[in-house]
């Protein structure tokens, strides 16, 4: 048994896993053993203005710093003696991102020398996501296509036990949202120019991925989990109920377009609604919809199944590879 730490830094959230593996099992063809000690989530909005700038914002930095530093006094209280933080989409833009590396090194490298963020490619995070949202499905339900829906990118990624065909595309909530959709609530045309562009640049992962074959729509991080307890009608947002939740397209798309058309104070009044995300739901909402329609059309598939377990699960699972 290994205890170990894995740190999933995105465009919008910082979030943290601790975990025991087991892989016992391994040894004669079997999966390891992931359980969680502590799963947290903290909005930092670290891509703040990315898409425009080019660079870290210096308060989006400040965020990131201090919910790291807490991440890294509860990974040293649980004893976690392996760490890996990868970081995603909006560190691979940034200019400045050396800033980010050292804050993360003298923070990190406290706990476990050494230890700094590292930037993956999109096909890395794609692989990651993928095999965290898979390791509890039965492969009989396959192929899947696993979609990682974040704040500044989406992966698309098909497979049944590993990873046939994956791309990444410089599309996500937060970056949608800060480039089409700046009023509250967006208007009619912000909303048709924001479905234009989710099309657009979905469409070389639609060319890329071969949606055809697939049994069953897999989708993983907070617009798709929100999404998911918002379709079953939660009044707070409970994992235990969303994960490996199914939701009919019907039932998702309701969800979707009242999303897209409320106000910040109207998605907030919403029960399983983190206020970090709020503002931006739209936009994931508006990319979600897209997805539906495309997968729909291509492979059969007509409900999306959510999985708690993502690229933080990859993550752990990659340190006893």
């Amino acid at each position: 048994m290994t205890r170990v730490a894995a740190i999933d830094c995105g465009t919008n959230s910082l979030r943290l896993l601790i975990a025991d593996i087991d892989t016992s099992a391994v040894a004669e063809g079997g999966r390891p053993i992931i359980s969680d000690v502590d799963r947290r989530m903290v909005v930092v909005r670290l891509g703040q203005g990315i898409d425009a700038t080019g660079e870290f914002h210096p308060d989006a930095l400040e965020r990131t710093r201090v919910a790291l530093a807490e991440y890294a006094q509860l990974i040293a209280d649980a004893g976690a003696t392996k760490i890996r933080m990868v970081a995603t989409s909006a560190t691979r833009d940034a200019g400045n991102r050396e800033d980010f590396f050292s804050m993360t090194e003298e923070i990190l490298g406290a706990v476990v020398p050494g230890t700094r963020a590292e930037v993956i490619s999109g096909d890395e995070e794609a692989r990651l996501s993928f095999v965290g949202a898979v390791s509890e499905l039965d492969p009989a339900d396959g192929p899947f296509v696993v979609v990682d829906l974040g704040g500044g990118s989406t992966e698309v990624v098909y497979g049944t036990n590993t990873v046939e065909a994956a791309k990444s595309v410089n599309i996500g909530c937060v970056r949608l949202t800060e480039r089409c959709l700046p009023s509250n609530p967006p208007t009619a045309t912000e909303v048709a120019h924001a479905r234009a562009v989710a099309r657009e640049v979905l469409r070389e992962a639609f060319h890329t991925v071969p949606l055809a074959p697939a049994r069953t729509w897999v989708g993983v991080a907070g617009t798709m989990t929100t999404l998911a307890a918002l379709a079953h009608n939660l009044k707070t947002y409970d994992p235990n109920k969303i994960h490996l939740s199914t939701t009919s397209f019907t039932r998702l798309n309701e969800v979707c377009e009242k999303l897209i058309g409320a106000t910040r104070d109207e998605r907030l009044a919403l029960g399983p609604m983190h206020p970090g995300r709020a503002d931006v739901i739209g936009g994931g909402a508006i990319i979600t919809r897209v997805l539906a329609d495309e997968i729909g059309a291509i492979s059969g598939i007509d409900t999306l199944t959510v999985s708690e377990h993502d690229i933080l699960d990859g993550i752990a699972l990659s340190l006893v590879e």
